[in-house]
């Protein structure tokens, strides 16, 4: 996969986070909520919770919105019932999509990921109709600047437990095994390394090109996506200059 396109990815949620910071806390405190209800509120004993918060700091989400999110997902603060759903479609031009949500309602979140797919000339498809064309990674993200030397980095990431580091025109992008995602966190965090994106996420095997007027479809669906509370996360193979 053309590396450019991980960052194009990123830039393309960071322009709507910045757009809608409220929005963005608000999708990653209830997934750390849900982490918190199904595994227990401390991060050292819950690796999916630490995956979550992990997640939200590098959002730049305040500690203060973290552990009210803990606190509710633990029944301190009252509590919805969410269920996690994960939809499967292609996208204009064929783009493999996965839609992950948190929701109360599953068919209305179902029939609504359906039309963002219908509206903008794709479908929506069957579970597993395009899951065999990503890997699950531990994915962490540093900008390039002066106070990051590359060697460094990636000696430190290495040691932590990364599988990988490469370096692109924009950045850094280490790859770990999900489980060691947090460790390498972690151990970065500490060094003071600051995360443009860091997260557990499925990065497609292939990628696929589209048309000018594709991708605009493309881009409206994405956008769909984002604005739609229940849509926690957006993965598909299009390859974004």
């Amino acid at each position: 996969m053309a590396g450019h396109s991980k960052w194009a990815n990123i830039k393309h949620k960071k322009g709507k986070a910045d757009a809608a910071r409220g929005k963005i806390y608000t999708k990653l405190s209830k997934a750390i909520a849900v982490a918190a209800r199904e595994g227990g509120t401390d991060p050292e004993m819950n690796s999916r919770l630490r995956d979550a918060v992990a997640k939200a700091k590098a959002n730049n989400m305040p500690n203060d919105n973290i552990d009210r999110a803990i606190k509710k997902g633990a029944g301190e603060l009252g509590a919805s019932e969410y269920y996690e759903v994960t939809y499967e479609g292609y996208g204009p031009g064929g783009v493999a999509v996965i839609v992950e949500a948190l929701t109360d309602n599953k068919n209305r979140t179902a029939a609504d990921v359906r039309h963002a797919f219908d509206k903008n000339g794709g479908n929506l498809g069957t579970t597993g109709c395009v899951g065999f064309l990503f890997n699950k990674q531990g994915q962490l993200m540093i900008e390039k600047s002066d106070q990051v030397e590359e060697e460094e980095l990636m000696m430190t990431a290495l040691e932590a437990g990364a599988q990988d580091m490469v370096s692109e025109e924009e950045g850094y992008e280490i790859v770990t095994e999900p489980e060691d995602f947090s460790k390498v966190y972690q151990v970065l965090e500490k060094e003071g390394y600051e995360f443009v994106s860091a997260e557990v996420a499925m990065n497609p095997t292939t990628t696929t090109k589209l048309s000018e007027e594709d991708e605009k479809k493309m881009n409206k669906l994405l956008d769909m996506f984002d604005d739609h509370d229940d849509v926690q996360e957006v993965y598909h193979n299009w390859e974004q200059e």
